[in-house]
């Protein structure tokens, strides 16, 4: 899968933050051996490398891994299907769902107006322009009619969904795919509340890490009713 537009990096304090840290346990490695303590040193060597790996994880995730999973979750579309993508960012997963809908479409939600130009930019750049639209909304009170979509995915929101929205909006026999590392099991809870029974939690694997198996992505998926 090549990817041509420009999604940069969730939460890139973060990286920035363990590549920072790597290189000072590095430095703090060199500084111990050259005083002779190498008890320090080894220590010193070993979180480096641990910080470090868990950067070119993080690095990965973003630039590679959380397309290739949702590549691979979202090749269950027929193509013609109504896709909504909550809490879009610069619209990765978006663009990943446009590209197999030739005879559906893919709308993002964005939770601000300055995010559609990048939303749109980086349509254009992956040649999907013409499936793909974009509207400024509160994931708490979404600008769509009810039983809207065929599909609701969202991917590691930067708030915590309203998931009975996202069920309000989705047809019966509709498809749910959430993504997130703090709130699935929640919005497992309030599905089945709302009566579905058709819903399962997933670990999504190291794919999709974002430094590392403390950082790990589920996946909700739940069939609407």
């Amino acid at each position: 899968m090549i990817v041509r537009g420009n999604y940069g990096f969730d939460a890139a304090w973060a990286l920035a933050g363990l590549v920072a840290g790597g290189v000072l346990l590095a430095a703090l490695a060199a500084l111990a051996y050259a005083n002779d303590v190498p008890e320090a040193g080894v220590a010193f060597v070993f979180a480096a490398c641990y910080t470090l790996a868990s950067a070119g994880s993080y690095f990965y995730t973003a630039r590679r891994g959380r397309f290739a999973v949702w590549e691979r979750e979202l090749a269950r579309l027929k193509g013609d299907e109504e896709l909504l993508d909550l809490g879009t960012g610069r619209g990765a997963v978006l663009m990943t769902a446009a590209r197999l809908l030739e005879g559906g479409r893919a709308t993002g939600v964005v939770w601000h107006a300055r995010g559609e130009a990048a939303v749109r930019a980086n349509a254009e750049a992956e040649g999907v322009a013409d499936r793909v639209e974009v509207v400024t909304g509160d994931p708490g009170e979404l600008p769509c009619p009810d039983e809207s979509y065929d599909v609701v995915v969202s991917s590691r929101p930067t708030r915590e969904l309203t998931i009975q929205e996202a069920y309000r909006v989705l047809r019966p026999g509709g498809l749910l795919l959430v993504a997130d590392d703090k709130h699935t099991q929640a919005y497992e809870a309030t599905l089945r509340e709302l009566g579905v029974t058709d819903v399962r939690r997933r670990d999504l694997g190291a794919r999709f890490w974002y430094g590392g198996p403390w950082a790990a992505t589920w996946l909700l998926e739940a069939r609407k009713p």
